[in-house]
């Protein structure tokens, strides 16, 4: 899978320090704020210098920008139940389509359970062979064969195909670890399923996605020679290579134990739920000195993209601006030099001493039972404390702006009755997250800083 504008595994280890050692958005809104306007970002995409790395199974010649389509474009962005943007979302994979983009990444699950209606419906409209479509296998909640067949047969549906070309179980590594993972794909006939429709070609390419217990990630890869895994699908990004949290597994690793099998790494969350999109202005300003035209986000996207191995890098692109900006950085690929990942992994050391919660937006802790927008919660905390509006003391010398700002931003990010107060503590989140935050109490710490700010004390 290798072209001429990656770099060879070896390569890329030994960049890293690792000698011959064995060792992820998406954008959220497309306001001006976030708008990276440079004198190459105006330059249109070139169609014809997307980047493609090849699966080794199938031989399938797949983007290097993959899109993820969990978060299509709303009616109202402001409204996290208003009804799907079909025609913005038909045009955005029309253009994505057209500059080279052929992998789309979706699940059940996903948008409240119609991101595959609504990919489907986009997709269509373009010739079968134009385009790869993913999607998984959502059985957290019910492991008997009887759910997961027709959770299988039910995206052929809403997707309108005849075959899938990846297919995922999805978000291995939770619950009991390993037990669970027998339960949900082994012990049910799942797995036996699943590989009599790879052989009858209605599944071309068989693989899964990991969260959580390394254990698990682990005793999968032991299956490989039962279940011939044809890609994996990890989380990846130049914090989580070496510094990822929670039970989270540095992707340094995982990436690793894949290529030793000849395994292609799908990545997701290359800008951590977005959070390496835009980054306090210190952070800005070392990574312009070294690239002044080229977005911030770009810089996650080269380093997701530069290993080998990797099949594809998704990203969730809500408007045409994503997509033109990561087109530019995939069209084609310049592989992070030594000097860049040195910076990239001092940037990952100086943005771990910021207190940033650890949530992608996956949204899988929705709905909360009691209408909080956890998301939007964590979202616009971590927003604040990229821009400098979080702060402990009314002796700091911006207090008073940092206070205006995080108020308002909330009130207007986040509707009143949604916020962190609301929260009772009921934890019927907690167990769905895949980045393993203890929800409850990061909502406790959110409000207890809110009413601190509100009455202008210490917090």
């Amino acid at each position: 899978m290798k072209d001429d504008k990656t770099i060879s595994r070896r390569e890329f280890l030994k960049r890293f320090g690792l000698g011959a050692a064995v060792t992820t958005a998406a954008l959220t809104g497309c306001a001006p704020k976030n708008r990276q306007t440079t004198a190459k970002a105006a330059a249109e995409p070139d169609a014809s210098k997307m980047t493609y790395r090849t699966t080794p199974t199938t031989g399938d010649r797949v983007s290097l920008l993959g899109y993820g389509c969990m978060r299509w474009p709303l009616i109202d962005p402001k409204d996290r139940n208003s009804p799907y943007d079909q025609e913005t979302t038909n045009a955005l994979v029309d253009y994505a389509i057209e500059h080279g983009v052929n992998y789309f990444d979706t699940a059940p699950v996903y948008g409240r359970g119609l991101s595959e209606r609504v990919t489907g419906i986009a997709l269509k409209r373009h010739p079968r062979e134009k385009w790869f479509i993913a999607t998984k296998l959502s059985n957290q909640r019910d492991f008997t064969i009887e759910f997961a067949k027709d959770m299988y047969y039910k995206s052929f549906k809403e997707l309108q195909v005849d075959y899938i070309d990846y297919y995922l179980l999805h978000s291995i590594g939770g619950g009991d670890g390993i037990e669970t993972f027998k339960k949900r794909f082994v012990e049910n006939g799942v797995m036996d399923f699943l590989m009599k429709e790879r052989e009858a070609g209605r599944i071309r390419n068989l693989g899964f996605s990991f969260h959580g217990d390394v254990k698990t990630f682990d005793y999968a890869l032991t299956q490989h020679d039962k279940y011939r895994w044809d890609f994996v699908q990890i989380q990846s990004n130049y914090i989580d290579w070496r510094h990822a949290s929670g039970r989270n597994v540095n992707a340094e690793y995982l990436y690793n134990e894949l290529a030793k099998l000849n395994i292609p790494s799908v990545i997701m969350e290359p800008l951590l739920g977005g959070r390496l999109a835009s980054l306090n202005d210190h952070l800005t300003a070392r990574m312009k000195s070294t690239r002044p035209e080229e977005s911030i986000a770009s810089w996650a996207f080269r380093f997701a993209g530069t290993p080998e191995h990797v099949l594809t890098v998704l990203s969730g692109m809500t408007c045409q601006e994503h997509i033109e900006d990561n087109l530019r950085t995939y069209s084609p690929l310049d592989p992070c030099t030594d000097e860049e990942l040195e910076l990239l992994e001092d940037t990952a050391q100086r943005y771990l001493k910021y207190p940033i919660i650890n949530c992608t937006d996956c949204q899988y802790c929705m709905p909360c039972p009691y209408g909080i927008d956890i998301p939007g919660v964590f979202g616009h905390y971590n927003k604040s404390v990229n821009e400098g509006n979080v702060s402990t003391s009314s002796g700091d010398e911006n207090y008073r702006k940092a206070r205006r700002a995080f108020l308002v931003g909330y009130d207007r990010s986040v509707p009143k009755l949604r916020q962190a107060a609301h929260c009772i503590g009921c934890n019927e989140c907690v167990e769905h997250c895949p980045q393993h935050i203890k929800i409850p109490q990061q909502m406790q710490k959110i409000d207890a800083y809110v009413e601190a700010l509100k009455q202008g004390k210490e917090f």
